[in-house]
């Protein structure tokens, strides 16, 4: 009991979250594979995007980093090491290790690109020779989560940089010729009201997964969500107790499917018709393949098997493809709706 005490700031537990099953999958999937590239969640004011979203950084099992290193950079991973951790090993310095939280980074709406990417002193640079860069929130969220609220209201050009960030897995600052490169493995979860307006198709296009969520209209269910949130308030470390148990079973599964996810295979077959529905959709470019090959064997790795099955795949397809459809004005069919009955004829 102590030991949860010690948290600052209560956290909402992820298992103790009613409804709103497509997000909940969603966030799951990209934490077992943050190579699917994201999810976009868009939907009403206070419907719980926000709490759902901490909610999964919280539940995640602590991560070892490198002391006193500014990208949380991995031991012994290449890919998750910042150059500075690269040359100690390669120079056969001893390195010492702690274990964090996975980072979980919110990036304000009124942030400038310095503040993202990071800066370089240019002056030390040319005065003493040495490259002395200040992180951005893009080096913090190595190896986390970063969470931008009201994206579809960011800077078009901010949301270029994340969305290249995510896809390459690396952060370049330049500046007066000099320039410094660091890892940026990060899940890009970003959340909006379709009220105030979507983001651009092309953007949009780049997150991985698309997750629509709505008011719960059902009166009790309603009433069983105020009551949870109210015991929370009241007693959050009575709800957090209540929750443990479960919180500690899907963060083993989570585990468990990060370890099993490269023994995954996928029918030939399966791969085929995957692409099948892509071209009847007429989804541009391949991203809305790869996605869906890779979120379905995400899903097969959480539910422990290690052969993909129909029904992985149509659990996750809506949600990698609803997002990538061109959009009629005049169409009054939910692209969602289109997406199901096009697979429904494929792979039934």
């Amino acid at each position: 009991m102590n030991q949860i005490k010690n948290q600052t700031r209560p956290i909402f537990p992820f298992t103790a979250i009613i409804g709103q099953e497509e997000m909940k999958l969603a966030l799951i999937l990209n934490v077992i594979d943050p190579k699917i590239g994201g999810v976009m969640i868009m939907g009403d004011r206070g419907t719980g995007k926000s709490t759902t979203i901490r909610a999964i950084a919280d539940l995640l099992p602590e991560i070892e980093v490198v002391t006193d290193d500014m990208f949380n950079s991995h031991p012994s991973d290449y890919d998750l090491m910042s150059d500075i951790t690269k040359n100690q090993i390669e120079n056969k310095i001893n390195i010492s290790t702690e274990f964090i939280k996975v980072p979980m980074v919110d990036l304000p709406l009124g942030a400038t690109e310095d503040r993202l990417c990071g800066t370089i002193d240019i002056e030390k640079a040319l005065n003493e020779g040495v490259k002395n860069f200040e992180p951005g929130l893009l080096a913090k969220a190595n190896r986390g989560i970063l969470y931008v609220d009201e994206v579809n209201l960011l800077d078009d050009h901010l949301v270029d940089i994340l969305l290249d960030s995510a896809a390459s897995g690396w952060n370049t600052v330049e500046r007066e010729g000099i320039s410094i490169r660091h890892p940026a493995r990060f899940v890009l979860v970003g959340s909006g009201n379709p009220e105030e307006g979507e983001l651009r198709p092309q953007l949009l296009d780049r997150f991985g997964m698309h997750a629509e969520i709505t008011t719960v209209k059902d009166p009790s269910l309603r009433v069983q969500i105020v009551e949870q949130r109210t015991n929370f308030d009241r007693d959050p470390f009575s709800c957090i107790k209540e929750f443990r148990d479960k919180q500690n079973q899907l963060k083993e599964s989570i585990v468990v499917a990060q370890n099993n996810l490269p023994n995954v295979v996928i029918d030939y077959d399966l791969k085929v018709k995957i692409s099948k529905i892509c071209g009847i959709l007429n989804v541009d470019g391949l991203r809305g393949d790869i996605v869906t090959n890779r979120a379905a064997k995400a899903f097969a790795a959480y539910e422990n098997k290690y052969e993909v099955e129909v029904r992985h795949i149509i659990k996750v397809i809506t949600l990698c493809l609803r997002h990538r459809l061109r959009k009629d004005p005049l169409d009054t069919t939910d692209s969602g709706t289109k997406v199901d009955k096009i697979v429904n004829e494929i792979l039934s």
